[in-house]
């Protein structure tokens, strides 16, 4: 008697066509909040600019600083940061936006003008790293989704008062045989989807940020097809989340084979790979694209920069850079703590941004005159900010 009957139910009776309800819309946004994030997203990556991202949390900064043998004090931080703020008047038309770490937000400059009025001054967009980092996801093969949703619409509010008209939240990514997983993916796509939600309602413009990290051995095609996957679904995720595309900007991984596979590609291989990757999956409607550098070498993140902005294919979008480290390795290094050194340190830097504000135009020459530190490998296995 316990056996389940083995007749099948009549069919259901046929729904009348017009009781198929259509979504509703609710508006997200007004059109004066649209009007403002599309303004200051394309502020951001108009033409010859990018973005500084110089939002290392005190964990990440304090890897850079004992690099040259510096402790890791609030006030070198500050004093380091004051550096790349206050290079002359030469980096202004090639940084469109300067990234925060929420400490740095609230300094000032020896002159006692608040960061914030210094970037602005120069002309750029000040943004801000929100995100609280990456977690384990259970169940998984070391895979991760990033926490800080939690009260984020308050500081958001409070961003906004104090100067930041824009945001960014990096997940995470990795390429192995049975990674990145299905979980991995959707929960990494939705998050960046909320993150995105609560920003623009503040009418602070969010960079999305789906990191698919460099490491292992996989070759040039398999990062395309991760790289493809991710971004379908992290874009699926942002319509699902009614986000305003043309107040948002992308920060993705250019697509390049793992730091451990053997076969070599050219800058043009990795150009045509990265923008088929995008064309596939990025709507046209998204303000910008801003790469990150993903540990590569200064000469190579401005090599293959440069690349994608000469490949072939059409491109709806500005394709720029948002590079830290890209930006920082041989100012860095010319630094190395001493004061009498800032001058140089800064040159290092403003070398680095007139490469790569030509190179987001296609107009990047080699010159096979690297910085201090421009064609060291910059890779750091599973990079946490």
């Amino acid at each position: 008697s316990h056996l389940p009957s083995t007749s099948c139910p009549p069919p259901a009776p046929a729904r009348p066509q017009n009781s198929l309800k259509m979504p509703h819309q609710y508006p997200a946004l007004t059109p004066e909040q649209k009007k403002e994030l599309h303004d200051i997203a394309q502020r951001i990556v108009a033409t010859g600019k990018g973005i500084l991202a110089a939002d290392e949390s005190t964990g990440s900064i304090a890897k850079r600083l004992s690099s040259i043998n510096v402790e890791n004090t609030e006030e070198n931080r500050r004093f380091y940061r004051q550096l790349l703020f206050t290079a002359d008047d030469r980096v202004n038309p090639c940084i469109g936006g300067v990234i925060l770490f929420h400490e740095t937000l609230y300094h000032s400059a020896d002159d006692k003008r608040s960061f914030v009025k210094v970037i602005k001054d120069k002309g750029a967009v000040v943004g801000i790293k929100v995100d609280k980092g990456v977690v384990p996801l259970a169940g998984t093969n070391g895979e991760t989704t990033t926490q800080g949703l939690d009260g984020l619409a308050e500081r958001c509010a409070q961003y906004k008062k104090d100067g930041a008209d824009f945001a960014k939240w990096r997940c995470v990514l990795k390429i192995s045989e049975h990674t990145p997983s299905h979980l991995a993916i959707i929960e990494n796509a939705n998050v960046l989807a909320r993150y995105a939600s609560i920003c623009q309602q503040h009418c602070i413009v969010p960079i999305v940020e789906p990191e698919v990290l460099p490491d292992g051995d996989h070759d040039l095609k398999r990062c395309q097809y991760v790289t493809e996957v991710v971004l379908a679904a992290v874009y699926k995720a942002l319509s699902d989340h009614h986000i305003y595309l043309e107040g948002s900007l992308l920060k993705p991984n250019m697509v390049t084979p793992g730091h451990a596979c053997s076969k070599k590609y050219s800058p043009e291989e990795v150009a045509m790979a990265t923008v088929t990757a995008l064309r596939r999956t990025v709507p046209p409607a998204v303000a910008g694209i801003t790469f990150l550098s993903g540990g590569q070498s200064e000469e190579e993140a401005t090599i293959h920069l440069n690349a994608i902005n000469k490949c072939p294919l059409h491109r709806p979008w500005p394709v720029t850079f948002s590079y830290g480290r890209a930006l920082q390795a041989s100012c860095l290094k010319a630094w190395g703590g001493k004061k009498e050194q800032v001058k140089n340190a800064q040159e290092e830097y403003i070398k680095r941004a007139l490469a790569n504000s030509l190179a987001c135009q296609g107009k990047y020459v080699a010159s096979g005159q690297g910085g201090a530190a421009a064609g060291e490998s910059l890779f750091v296995s599973n990079h946490a900010y």
